[in-house]
């Protein structure tokens, strides 16, 4: 992600009431958690997944393998219809399961073809199937739902979710707002294959991630299906609604590049958008083979959102981008997007390789070299919001997009660079990359990567004054 409204240095639960679906006989109150069939077999699911700033996100007892999303959209009500079909495997016996949905009316849960038993408080939409589930066990919950969605107010002041546009709307995740448009297992740890089907008003177009499978019109409307094969997290799901002028492309390579720009943006912003595939190249150079199947952009206008974000595929930018912008947010493609946090305390992996890759695109073209970038940011005196607060260890769910994230994140990036040399630096973060493609990743899985690479090599000092350590480190 990188802030257009926040000095960020990169660039720079509401209760509702009980709701039953008919059960086949079943009048049983879901708290009870007594099934029809004579007696509780499995236990329920955990609601949330005990990330340390959000631990309400995800839940526990299952992991999902691919979301079928079925939307149709109307701009003019804001209102939203919505049927997910959600592929999962119960990884324990299960009485009962959670899924994260904010706002929106539930019409029905099914699970396995059987209606369910289900209940709403806050955030958590409680499942009963009609049957438990056994570990191991492969199971289908079809959910239809409708409504306005909600805009979602993150402990930083920033908005995600569902955010209404001049045209239509545009759906951001980061760190939990897709709990606003479709219910799902919302943390980065359990990610999955998409398949996202929009329909909207004939004029309109509908862009998702992946590769646009088909596209049809009749009756007014037209459907646009969006097929994302690679592993995603649920926070880099995206739909964007309205008028844009779509452009279609390959790299030298073959990859396929669809971009769409919204009218009034589409001069300021053409220069950057043509560097996408010199981006890609020179990014498949220096991190390795590009983990997706696509690329491109989604250009809105400036007051859609205060931040761009790496939405997979197909990264979000509010108005025509800077070059930078469109750097970091591709770097994001490798770190965050393929090789994606554990928890959101490990933040600083996306950020510190987005913002670093920064660095090497300017030292690589004719700008300042990364060890002037270090040596300007340690020397700023006044700018003590960078040294608030480790990049592993964020003060609060707050400040999981604060300088130290980006910028401090990226200074322990060089450390280890000054440390190992460029040779040995390049094996690392490519190795990295490949090790743990299209999978999750922490900050201890990280540093001890990185000794087993250089085992002749004493990182002990960067990761406790530079990676943990509080305050601003001696002079290096």
């Amino acid at each position: 992600m990188v802030s257009w409204a926040r000095n960020r240095i990169a660039h720079v639960y509401r209760s509702a009431p009980i709701v039953r679906a008919a059960a086949a006989g079943c009048a049983l109150s879901l708290l009870a958690l007594t099934g029809c069939d004579g007696g509780v077999r499995g236990t329920p699911g955990g609601a949330g997944v005990r990330d340390p700033y959000f631990p309400r996100a995800g839940n526990g007892g299952y992991d999902v393998g691919h979301y079928d999303l079925t939307l149709a959209y109307d701009p003019d009500r804001r209102h939203l219809t919505g049927t997910a079909v959600i592929t999962a495997r119960a990884t324990q016996d299960l009485s009962a399961f959670n899924l994260d949905l904010e706002g929106l009316e539930v019409r029905g849960v099914t699970v396995e073809g059987k209606a369910a038993l289900f209940s709403r408080a806050g955030q958590e939409l409680t499942v009963r199937p009609h049957d438990d589930l056994v570990k191991g066990e492969t199971f289908r919950t079809t959910v239809r739902y409708a409504g306005r969605p909600r805009t979602v107010v993150d402990p930083d002041g920033s908005e995600e979710g569902w955010l209404p546009t001049a045209d239509g709307a545009l759906a951001l995740g980061e760190p939990v707002g897709s709990m606003a448009w479709f219910p799902g297992n919302n943390h980065p740890s359990d990610k999955a294959a998409y398949d996202i089907s929009v329909t909207v008003p004939e004029g309109l177009q509908a862009v998702s991630n992946g590769e646009l499978k088909n596209e049809t019109t009749g009756k007014g409307r037209t459907t646009f299906r969006w097929h994302t094969a690679e592993p995603m997290a649920s926070y880099l799901a995206t739909v964007a609604v309205g008028r844009f002028e779509i452009t279609r492309s390959t790299t030298k390579s073959g990859l396929p590049v669809y971009v769409a720009v919204d009218p009034t943006q589409v001069k300021a912003s053409r220069a950057v958008l043509a560097k996408i595939p010199e981006v890609i190249e020179w990014a498949e150079y220096n991190f390795g083979p590009y983990p997706f199947s696509s690329t491109g952009a989604v250009v809105g206008r400036d007051e859609d959102a205060g931040y761009a974000l790496e939405t997979q595929n197909r990264p979000v930018f509010p108005g025509a981008p800077d070059t930078g912008t469109l750097v970091h947010e591709i770097a994001h493609q490798w770190y965050g997007n393929s090789v994606t946090p554990r928890s959101w305390r490990d933040m600083w992996l996306n950020e510190a390789f987005a913002t670093y890759a920064e660095w090497l695109w300017k030292e690589d073209n004719g700008g300042d070299g990364a060890q002037r970038t270090f040596d300007a940011l340690y020397d700023d005196a006044g700018n003590k919001a960078l040294w608030a607060f480790p990049p592993a260890r964020p003060s609060g769910a707050e400040h999981i997009f604060d300088p130290p994230v980006y910028a401090r994140g990226a200074m322990v990036l060089h450390k280890i660079r000054q440390a190992v040399g460029d040779d040995m630096f390049y094996d690392i973060i490519q190795g990295w990359a490949a090790t743990h493609r299209h999978g999750n990743a922490s900050t201890a899985d990280f540093t001890a990567y990185v000794e087993k690479k250089a085992p002749d090599k004493d990182f002990g000092g960067i990761w406790k004054d530079w990676l943990y350590g509080e305050g601003r480190p001696a002079r290096p």
